[in-house]
């Protein structure tokens, strides 16, 4: 996924390692359902009563547009309820990722949530949410294929990897021989026809594809211990309103609805 790959820090990990705790409840009326849009003016929003979500709306699963022209995704039904949970109206902004971080320090809204990762980097510069989606490396092989359980039994089989993916250095660091593609679909392809033994993703891809291919003969043997962990984030002045977000979440995730969300989307539970 091209958010979770800025976290390769080495040749020999594709993920950093973000040993995060998520970020305790608000206090002081910022928990989730005690935050209403009569005292909305406490979390410095764009819009009093509003929470205005930048998203890209063209990233599925997470942000897009369905046949119908309406926005929706995983991401986006995590911000609504969130915004409910606090008793705000929402708006969503659509923006190009590579503007997107601009248009939240100008202050044009709230908040970002497209699956924005926390690297080093941004949490130096960024408030965020505690992680509302968690995601992994993933060996990907035929379905029923039982002889490789691990990233060490990539050594001398051949993987489908774009040349320009970063996780192309981690089959590489494996021992994997590279067959050359241009993306997931034909790795997916080469998979099929036996031309490779493996291709390694990232595991809300691999997940996205089953649940929209059922029927898919490919299966996830191994996983890096590793993970990314993705959240909302907001301007340092606005760390009130992260932490009134990490209420609504700590709701939404004792509750079920992150679960129930996840599920929709994944076929899986992706929030931890």
């Amino acid at each position: 996924m091209r958010r979770s790959s800025a976290l390769i820090a080495t040749a020999t990990a594709t993920l950093t390692a973000l040993a995060l705790a998520a970020c305790g409840a608000a206090d002081d009326g910022a928990s989730g359902g005690s935050t209403d849009a009569e005292g909305s003016g406490d979390l410095n929003l764009v819009a009093d009563g509003t929470l205005t979500v930048a998203t890209e709306g063209t990233y599925r699963p997470f942000t897009f547009h369905d046949a119908s022209g309406e926005l929706v995704g995983y991401d986006v039904e995590v911000a609504e309820a969130v915004a409910e949970e606090l008793g705000l109206e929402i708006e969503f902004a659509e923006t190009q990722w590579d503007a997107i971080f601009a248009g939240l320090d100008a202050g044009r809204f709230d908040t970002i949530a497209n699956q924005v990762s926390m690297t080093p980097e941004r949490l130096e510069d960024y408030a965020f949410s505690q992680p509302y989606t968690v995601s992994r490396g993933a060996v990907v092989v035929p379905e029923g294929d039982t002889s490789i359980t691990s990233f060490d039994d990539l050594d001398g089989l051949t993987a489908a990897q774009s040349l320009t993916s970063n996780w192309r250095a981690l089959a590489e660091e494996s021992g994997a021989e590279i067959e050359a593609v241009e993306g997931w679909a034909q790795s997916v392809e080469l998979l099929g026809t036996g031309r490779v033994d493996a291709t390694i993703n990232d595991s809300l891809t691999v997940l996205d594809y089953r649940a929209e291919n059922p029927d898919a003969p490919i299966q996830i043997a191994a996983e890096t211990k590793e993970s990314s962990e993705m959240g909302f984030v907001v301007t340092p002045e606005r760390a009130a309103l992260a932490e009134a977000i990490d209420g609504a979440l700590d709701t939404l995730r004792e509750d079920g609805t992150l679960t129930e969300l996840s599920e929709k989307y994944f076929g899986a539970d992706v929030t931890s």
